[in-house]
């Protein structure tokens, strides 16, 4: 068992031949896949590869970089989209300071916004947090004093002490194949410490191929490669992270287990 928790199956790269893209990453042991929307304008297609494509879910959310092109959550539309039994998550959402592409401000209050909707739908929050680490877990944790939520840190590259701290509020910490790169010792150092029962595994595809595939479009069936990296790394029997991080992947997103069988 694999699972790629989260993947982008419609954006340009892979949109343009998916069912081989997805034909691909099957062959390579991936069952399931999260396919996460960014703006309001992808829910419609995102939402409709999941109910074509068995071992696909879907998110609904807005990334930070869209958030001034979405000045206003519409917090009651996510909580109805998540209602539909192949949305499995809300986001991506959170703070991205390292290209401020949208107003910090409204980056914060639309997180704020996810977060509330993700916890009526009982649904996880997927989080982006990118060189904003101490306004993000300010959020998370005034949120969670509101009533508990759970969610994942996506594609993680912040420090380990965000990742005890989001570990503390019962966060999941998702490793992409960023943790392939030789000059990520950092992050090695700290995805060789997560405990196993917190532990996820992505590709972020199209982006973000991991060694050996760096340079190519990034494909769901990649991330084979990242857990073959990273059970080396831990001192693990790839099969077992396999099988462990795909067990938290239906834990997490609770709505897949049914529905998957897990």
């Amino acid at each position: 068992m694999l699972a790629d928790s989260h993947c982008h199956l419609n954006y340009k790269g892979l949109a343009e031949e998916q069912q081989a893209v997805l034909a691909r990453a099957r062959e390579r042991g991936v069952t399931a896949m999260l396919n996460i929307a960014t703006r309001e304008s992808e829910w419609d297609d995102v939402l409709a590869v999941a109910e074509r494509e068995p071992d696909v879910w879907a998110s609904v959310g807005i990334h930070p970089h869209e958030a001034d092109q979405h000045p206003h959550v519409d917090i009651a539309r996510l909580v109805a989209r998540a209602a539909h039994p192949r949305v499995v998550g809300i986001g991506e959402s959170g703070l991205d300071y390292h290209y401020d592409h949208s107003d910090r401000a409204r980056q914060q209050a639309s997180f704020r916004a996810h977060i509330a909707a993700a916890r009526e739908a009982r649904v996880p929050i997927i989080v982006h947090t990118r060189d904003a680490e101490d306004d993000t877990l300010a959020i998370l944790r005034d949120e969670m004093g509101k009533g508990a939520y759970t969610g994942v840190i996506h594609c993680f590259t912040a420090s380990a002490a965000f990742a005890d701290a989001a570990m503390e509020l019962g966060f999941f910490i998702s490793i992409s194949g960023i943790v392939t790169f030789k000059n990520a010792r950092d992050l090695q150092e700290t995805a060789a410490r997560i405990p196993r029962e917190r532990l996820l595994i992505e590709t972020d595809a199209p982006f973000l191929a991991p060694v050996p595939h760096r340079g190519k479009t990034g494909e769901p069936g990649f991330v084979a490669d990242t857990a073959a990296f990273l059970a080396k790394l831990r001192g693990e029997e790839a099969e077992d992270l396999q099988t462990y991080t795909a067990r938290n992947f239906h834990a997490l997103f609770s709505k897949t287990a049914a529905q998957a069988g897990a």
